[in-house]
């Protein structure tokens, strides 16, 4: 441990690997989106569990939480649901790397809702980055527009984007009283449950494609989530906010690379040009609000 808190950059790798074998994964269900992702929080919340329920002071906080930080956290934990079904059912319809690229977008999205319902405000440099970013977007989606449901697959990433980006709104607001591992964990257990919900009404078994749909929750709850997001907030104490964040764009660039050699997505000079403006917009952004 002492070795790797001396060379921490070896987390950042690791943690981008993660979060970029999340879209390769999600290739290889053989569920539907709902399902695929109800495992996935189902194993998180179970693996979390012990963690939560095991610590006195995390457990009284949890059990001493009002009414109000569990109807925004659930509420939260809901959008959360909802991104993944969007971004899991876009997978199945466009290429790995328009979908990865397009979700990147959820920076714009959370700094609009920030303007619009918390009433921050936006520079001209940060409308400048959003622009750059949407008009990448504009781009991946033309390049798509000739296959059979590539722009479906597109917007549906789009939509994904616009749902995790409500899911981050609402955690700034909840996490101004409350500490991250209490409101992570009300979050993914709501989000399992909306899952679950959903498979319900669509009339979706859980039980009903073998091995595949748990396995592949499985490796998504401990690869993209654990050994993704949740080291990039480990690193938070040795890296600025700044560099996290850029480090994270480096998902779509790997992703792509693993989808071109197991998949054989290879993008279009249109898609590249696209994908070059989206992270580069996301990555001015994130530069112009740390200023």
């Amino acid at each position: 441990m002492k070795y790797i808190e001396k060379n921490p950059i070896i987390m950042i790798i690791i943690g981008v690997i993660g979060i970029s074998l999340s879209s390769i994964f999600v290739k290889y269900s053989a569920a539907p989106s709902a399902v695929t992702a109800a495992y996935r929080l189902i194993w998180t919340v179970l693996l979390l569990s012990p963690a939560v329920w095991g610590k006195r002071e995390v457990r009284k906080e949890l059990l001493s939480a009002g009414k109000k930080t569990f109807l925004l956290s659930s509420l939260s934990g809901v959008f959360l649901a909802v991104h993944f079904v969007l971004w899991f059912e876009s997978l199945s319809h466009t290429s790995v790397a328009s979908s990865t690229t397009i979700v990147c977008t959820e920076v714009v999205w959370v700094a609009l809702g920030f303007a619009v319902f918390l009433k921050g405000k936006i520079s001209r440099k940060a409308i400048l980055a959003m622009g750059i970013a949407l008009f990448g977007s504009v781009l991946i989606a033309c390049a798509d527009a000739g296959g059979e449901t590539h722009l479906y697959g597109d917007v549906l990433a789009l939509l994904a984007a616009i749902a995790v980006a409500a899911y981050m709104l609402l955690g700034r607001i909840v996490r101004k009283n409350t500490s991250t591992t209490v409101y992570t964990y009300v979050v993914y257990v709501s989000c399992a449950v909306a899952l679950v919900i959903m498979c319900a009404i669509s009339k979706v078994s859980l039980f009903a494609y073998g091995y595949s749909a748990p396995v592949v929750g499985l490796l998504l709850s401990v690869f993209s989530t654990i050994l993704g997001h949740s080291i990039f907030s480990w690193c938070l104490k040795f890296f600025t906010p700044s560099f996290v964040s850029a480090s994270k764009l480096c998902e779509p660039v790997v992703a792509a690379v693993l989808a071109g050699v197991l998949f054989g997505e290879i993008p279009s000079l249109l898609q590249l040009a696209g994908g070059v403006l989206v992270l580069g917009g996301v990555y001015y952004y994130s530069r112009i609000e740390k200023e």
